[in-house]
């Protein structure tokens, strides 16, 4: 079974870390307040194909990791625990010891109502190791090790199909394409 284990948001300007919550409202425009959240985005670097600032639809309001997959990353880094808002996530599931293969276009559906869908894999960066590093004490050489540890385990973007609250210890249906 799968289920939220933690909800968090990045609602300091400039700040990476999200900080926790209790419950998620969320609205077309993904977590309101959160620094992912809008309707459209301005593409960068993972859009090539476009020139860079061009708005866009935003398919990745919501990040999502794994219990199991933070698992995997603190023992390739060497630490006791790696707490998923460190990584920015906005939630934490359990019993989703895959998540990252998950295919685009699933579907996550939770008590309330609320849809998330899968876009994609949310691939491993050094700001988000710069902010693990800052957050456990480590040292910064671990930027670079958290790209290689958390290839394939980093988690998956989201964006809202349907708007709903999520809270702590929801049960999450998926739904495949």
């Amino acid at each position: 079974m799968v289920e939220v284990e933690a909800l968090g948001i990045a609602d300091v300007p400039g700040e990476f870390v999200t900080r926790a919550l209790e419950l998620a409202v969320l609205s077309y425009a993904g977590l309101e307040g959160d620094r992912h959240a809008g309707l459209t985005q301005r593409s960068g670097v993972r859009q090539k194909h476009l020139p860079k600032g061009t708005e866009i639809r935003n398919a990745r309001q919501l990040s999502l990791v794994s219990v199991e997959e933070l698992s995997k990353i603190a023992a390739a880094l060497g630490l006791s625990h790696l707490d998923s808002r460190w990584l920015g996530a906005n939630v934490l599931l359990r019993g989703a010891p895959a998540l990252t293969a998950w295919a685009p276009g699933t579907r996550l559906v939770f008590g309330s109502g609320a849809v998330l869908v899968i876009d994609g894999e949310n691939e491993p960066c050094r700001k988000a190791g710069r902010a693990i590093a800052a957050a456990a004490g480590a040292d910064e050489g671990l930027a670079a090790r958290f790209v290689k540890a958390a290839h394939r385990l980093r988690g998956l973007v989201a964006w809202v199909e349907r708007p709903g609250t999520i809270r702590c210890g929801d049960p999450v249906t998926l739904v495949s394409r």
